[in-house]
């Protein structure tokens, strides 16, 4: 199963930064059911352990910025601990699952709706980022209460309303604000991101619509996208779907 998801998000497509792949246990081991995730907490393993699963497959890294010690110290700590007690593995598919083709942000704009969806990235990032075409335009305030009820968002930071209707939508999940102006110059009408800095919202009312509706909103429905390539290349594994809810952000 691990060759199946690198095959279709190799790991050379991550970031320098990143820590994609194996996590904890063998890649021998037999798996007996699936769960897949955004986060990996100590929730998940209790999850994953309830629904008779022994491997975790996640978007984002449980181990990222490295380990010094395995202890109790931190929510990382603890649930790398309680993971190995119970002999669940961890893959996580990150950065090169974002920057693949059809990866995150195709599942984004198939959310949407979107009629076409074009691969805006280069060789390094094919898939970074896309320029997703509506079926029909929109007007800004109806685009907006579109992507929320799509992305099941609570709300969304945006600009001031844009006065023309919305065809064109740039598209990356995460924190993708620094591809904003790329967006721009591509002829987005609006991008769609899952965090962005508060100056970056300066300079562009009536350019394009910028439309942020938080990280996990944007990137939660990456599960399905996993769970598509295992049951497609590894019918014989069965998958779970994680109910437990691992966004750190309340809404008030």
């Amino acid at each position: 199963m691990l060759e199946a998801l690198e095959r279709f998000a190799p790991l050379p497509l991550q970031e320098s930064w990143d820590n994609a792949g194996l996590q904890i246990g063998l890649t021998e081991a037999e798996v007996s059911g699936a769960l897949l995730c955004l986060d990996v907490n100590e929730a998940v393993i209790d999850e994953a352990l309830a629904r008779g699963c022994n491997l975790v497959v996640s978007h984002h890294p449980l181990l990222f910025r490295g380990l010094k010690q395995v202890a109790d110290a931190n929510d990382v700590q603890r649930t790398v601990r309680k993971a190995l007690r119970a002999d669940v593995g961890i893959i996580s598919m990150h950065t090169n699952l974002d920057n693949a083709l059809n990866g995150v942000n195709f599942k984004i704009a198939e959310r949407l709706g979107a009629e076409k969806v074009e691969p805006m990235g280069d060789e390094q990032h094919p898939g970074q980022w896309v320029m997703a075409t509506l079926p029909e335009a929109m007007e800004a305030s109806q685009f907006v209460q579109h992507v929320k009820g799509q992305l099941e968002a609570a709300s969304a930071m945006c600009n001031e309303l844009l006065k023309r209707p919305i065809h064109k939508v740039g598209i990356c999940g995460g924190a993708g604000d620094f591809l904003l102006e790329e967006a721009i110059a591509k002829g987005a009408d609006a991008f769609l991101t899952g965090e962005m800095h508060y100056h970056q919202y300066f300079g562009h009312e009536q350019q394009v619509q910028i439309c942020v509706v938080g990280h996990y909103e944007s990137e939660h429905f990456t599960k399905e996208l996993l769970r598509d390539i295992i049951e497609h290349n590894c019918p014989s594994v069965r998958c779970c779907m994680a109910e437990t809810n691992t966004n750190p952000i309340i809404y008030l």
